[in-house]
């Protein structure tokens, strides 16, 4: 077999887009991280940059009793610190995305502990735009639950 210019070329893409998927899922996995983080932390500042609410914009929770919550869009943007998480940490895991352009959606399992050391368990579903070159929520749908 003859390798030509041209099959190097083609490699040589292939190899670029493949690589450029992988930084933009780990953009986006350190977006998510970083939202998750400031809301414990109740640093609105730091969490309304993670945002960019649309007029289609939606956050929708399933509480582990079966309660659904429609909460205002806005909420999660320059939120009073003392209405935020109190504290604690989480970890996301089982990320599965598609990214398509300047939009992904990603679903993941939150596995959060409050300072208190509860723990509670979601799956989640994340919608995400690439605004001015950089990753924002546009929404999410939260499902907590009690692992059996």
């Amino acid at each position: 077999m003859k390798w030509t210019a041209s099959f190097f070329l083609i490699l040589i893409i292939n190899m670029a887009s493949y690589s450029q998927k992988i930084d933009e899922s780990e953009i986006i996995k350190k977006l998510l991280e970083k939202e998750s983080a400031t809301w414990r932390a109740g640093d609105s500042k730091g969490h309304t940059e993670c945002w960019h609410i649309q007029p289609y914009s939606r956050i929708l929770i399933s509480t582990a009793d079966g309660v659904t919550l429609d909460i205002p869009p806005t909420a999660m943007i320059n939120t009073n610190p003392s209405a935020m998480g109190n504290g604690g940490f989480s970890v996301n895991t089982n990320y599965k995305m598609s990214i398509n352009g300047n939009s992904a959606w990603v679903s993941h399992d939150e596995e959060s502990t409050a300072k208190d050391g509860k723990k509670t368990f979601s799956y989640e579903i994340r919608l995400l735009e690439k605004i001015k070159g950089q990753w924002k929520l546009v929404g999410q749908s939260i499902h907590l639950y009690n692992p059996k």
